[in-house]
């Protein structure tokens, strides 16, 4: 199961066994009934193919009866060979007319349902993507990945399988029954002497069935989460650097092993259940037997309506004694739709306004107004990322306890400001850079630029106005080109080289063995430290943004690419809001302010000069971490 609040989840389990019996969550039911409808038409010619089907099966049967009575020898009258001939011929052609409907209601059948799981699996990504920040950092990947990929085929085969099972065995069922009713009202009502009897530990065996598929599913849900975990780029180095290769092929086996073991009991229970099923076929189909043959006998019946009515028997005893179990088979066959939905119906935090505004040219002029920050929510008390800072309890929180990531933090930056972020490990500067950004929204306060509330300008608006180069750049396992691009599809292979050159990286590309057509590999791993660097701010010139956020972007450059960087960033920077955490001497004494943070708090801001008169905390961080630099 995903590690998410009981609060947001527990509304949606209504079809646990409280009692031990399955309980069809109707309003997940009325979903997948909704999601149907735009395939109505199709709906409606498989089900016509469903009961001609049916049709055409029981006309198989009654061929059968005349050719016994009719067309064969018996000691009243003489064999009819012409009329064998004919019978025959049908036997042949209505199998095949059926064969040929059976593939067009396969066929829509396949449509419908991969159409309504595409259209889940396209909601639900899509939905995945306006999730906030927050929701990442306490999810694992590897169970999203199990929703969409596991737990959607769990749902198109509910649609696919368990649905069009169930309109067949309901026409096999209603066609049966009359022909049958047709023959001999008698031994009709005798057939269903034995259902009774198997109804008690069919639901039984049903309620295990459905159990096991659950377990099934979160079972499967951990071993994709290691997979994704450990056989990813950073995952796998992390395993090799530290030698727990043999620890995570053991946690793995152990998972393996779990699901194994699971699909060995879900195969026992299913024979079980067959068992029951031939059985309780056998027992009717033996009573019905007796009694028509006696009646046989008397010459109530012919030889020919025997053997007719125990085939319809036999087909009948399946589709019945499944349409028994249907409750319990709906239940299991909702549950992949079930935990679908689960993440369908998890609250958007990040949520853009229906009149949110859209500049078009921002200013670039950025406040932040007392503001607070935790990325522990009472809704979500172990979310990933950990704020240190303040701790205080609120009086209306009672013994609720935040821990405050920023706590109190007021600031402006003026257009063509360029202001650098200094501070310990902790003091919250990567936090500003997310606020910025709006990957997450204030507890308390606000931000705004150019006067607008965050909140109220649109996400559109934001991506376009803030350009963020993050402290582990991420490159998708794609070419050079296409990982600038990201930035804006639209560039030429000219403006490619422009924004390569400023960062100064075209050069590199060039000697990489296809140049801008080279596949860097999962995250850029055939890339150095360094030339991802410059890779990410060629793809932040491309964009050419009015607010630069720079978190560490000159982190892993060398002194001479360092420079070269440097003076592109200031022509970039001149006339443009630029917001950087400095960890470089160079950085520092560019800027026009400095903003020194700990635990959550601005304890000083000035210029270099200022601040190192002021003795305080950034005269020591100066001393521990800029002053072995040379000054640039």
């Amino acid at each position: 199961m995903l590690g998410f609040p009981p609060p947001i989840w527990s509304g949606h389990w209504r079809s646990v066994e409280s009692d031990g019996r399955p309980v069809i969550d109707r309003a997940v039911l009325a979903r997948v009934l909704r999601s149907a409808l735009p395939y109505r038409w199709p709906i409606t010619l498989m089900v016509a193919a469903i009961l001609l089907s049916a049709i055409l099966e029981a006309l198989q049967t009654q061929l059968l009866r005349l050719a016994i009575d009719r067309a064969l020898p018996t000691a009243s009258h003489a064999g009819n060979v012409k009329l064998l001939v004919l019978l025959s011929l049908g036997m042949i052609l209505l199998p095949l007319l059926s064969g040929l409907i059976g593939v067009g209601q396969r066929q829509l059948s396949a449509r419908v349902g991969e159409g309504i799981i595409y259209d889940l699996r396209s909601a639900l990504y899509e939905h995945l993507l306006r999730q906030g920040f927050r929701f990442f950092t306490s999810v694992k990947a590897g169970e999203l990945v199990s929703r969409l990929t596991n737990d959607v085929v769990g749902a198109q085969r509910a649609v696919t399988n368990t649905v069009t099972t169930l309109v067949s065995n309901v026409a096999l069922v209603v066609v049966s029954l009359v022909a049958m009713l047709a023959m001999d009202w008698r031994l009709t009502l005798l057939s269903f002497v034995v259902f009774p009897l198997l109804l008690l530990p069919l639901r039984r065996f049903g309620r295990t069935l459905r159990q096991l598929t659950r377990a099934q599913m979160e079972r499967n849900a951990a071993m994709t989460a290691q997979l994704t975990e450990t056989l990813g780029v950073s995952g796998v180095l992390l395993v090799k650097l530290f030698g727990r290769q043999q620890d995570e092929l053991r946690r793995f086996r152990a998972r393996a092993a779990a699901v194994r073991d699971i699909g060995v009991q879900l195969a026992v229970a299913g024979r079980w259940l067959m068992l029951l099923y031939g059985l309780g076929a056998a027992v009717g189909t033996a009573l019905v037997f007796g009694a028509g043959g006696y009646l046989a006998i008397q010459g109530s019946m012919t030889t020919g309506e025997l053997v007719a009515f125990t085939v319809y028997l036999v087909r009948l005893y399946g589709p019945v004694t499944a349409l028994l179990n249907t409750h319990v088979d709906l239940a299991t066959s909702l549950v992949s739709f079930e935990r679908v939905y689960q993440l369908l119906d998890r609250p958007i935090e990040i949520v853009e306004r229906p009149d949110a505004v859209r500049l078009e040219r921002p200013r670039g002029s950025i406040a932040f107004e007392d503001v607070w920050f935790t990325y522990f929510t009472e809704a979500s008390p172990s979310d990933g990322v950990v704020g240190l800072a303040v701790r205080e309890r609120e009086p209306s929180e009672r013994a609720t306890i935040r821990y405050w990531a920023l706590a109190g933090v007021s600031f402006r930056i003026e257009p063509g400001e360029l202001v650098a972020l200094v501070g310990p490990s902790g003091a919250g500067k990567t936090t500003i850079t997310y606020l910025l950004a709006r990957l997450f929204d204030p507890t308390r306060g606000r931000i705004t630029l150019d006067g607008y509330d965050l909140r109220d300008l649109s996400l559109e608006t934001l991506a376009r106005t803030i350009g963020m180069v993050t402290q582990d750049p991420y490159l998708f396992h794609d070419t050079v080109a296409a990982n600038l691009r990201y930035a804006r599809p639209e560039a030429t292979d000219a403006e490619l080289e422009a924004a390569a050159r400023a960062a100064q990286i075209h050069d590199r590309i060039l000697e990489l063995p296809e140049g801008y057509q080279t596949v860097v590999g999962e995250r850029g791993y055939r890339l150095s430290g360094g030339e991802k660097q410059r890779l990410a701010l060629a793809r932040l010139l491309l964009a050419d943004p009015p607010v630069l956020v720079l978190d560490e972007a000159t982190s892993s450059l060398d002194s001479a690419s360092e420079r070269l960087v440097q003076e592109a960033l200031a022509t970039l920077m001149r006339g443009r809001t630029t917001l950087v955490i400095a960890h470089r001497l160079s950085t520092v004494l560019a800027a026009d302010r400095i903003l020194v943070l700990d635990g959550g708090r601005i304890v000083e801001q000035g210029t270099h000069q200022e601040l190192l008169a002021q003795g305080g905390l950034y005269a020591r961080l100066y001393r521990l971490q800029f002053a072995v630099e040379p000054a640039a």
